[in-house]
């Protein structure tokens, strides 16, 4: 017999298999369903925090836009510069004027409006309110 035979027979005699089994492996716990990372940071909605500084940056490149001609940018920019800042009475009112030149007198009169309840004694107050009531 060959030596093999003879150590199954052997094994088989005192009750273990001849060839040794794989032990079945625990499972693992069900894992949690969870949401993948957003991949794409321009969906996230941007968080503000007060900062005067960006808000003066926003403020001189709206600034820049409004002199270019290009009115729906520097609108952008000066609405961000009210959300960094939103106590900056002056964003609001370049926010106006930017919005006036693009015929939305809704928005125009929304923000000249908030430029007034911020500073009432400004002194183009009167030219405003006249804006205003012409819309």
């Amino acid at each position: 017999m060959s030596s093999w035979l003879i150590s199954a027979l052997l094994v088989s005699a005192m009750g273990g298999p001849a060839f040794p089994q794989e032990q079945p492996k625990p499972k693992a716990p069900p894992k949690m369903e969870e949401l993948p990372p957003e991949e794409d940071a321009s969906l996230k909605p941007k968080e503000y925090s007060f900062n005067p500084l960006q808000a003066e940056t926003e403020m001189n490149t709206g600034k820049y836009y409004f002199h270019r001609g290009k009115y729906r940018a520097a609108a952008e920019r000066f609405r961000e510069a009210t959300r960094w800042n939103p106590t900056l009475a002056e964003a609001y009112e370049r926010l106006g004027a930017a919005e006036e030149k693009q015929h939305d007198q809704k928005a125009a009169r929304e923000a000249y409006s908030k430029y007034l309840e911020m500073a009432p004694d400004a002194k183009d107050a009167k030219e405003i309110k006249k804006k205003i009531s012409k819309m």
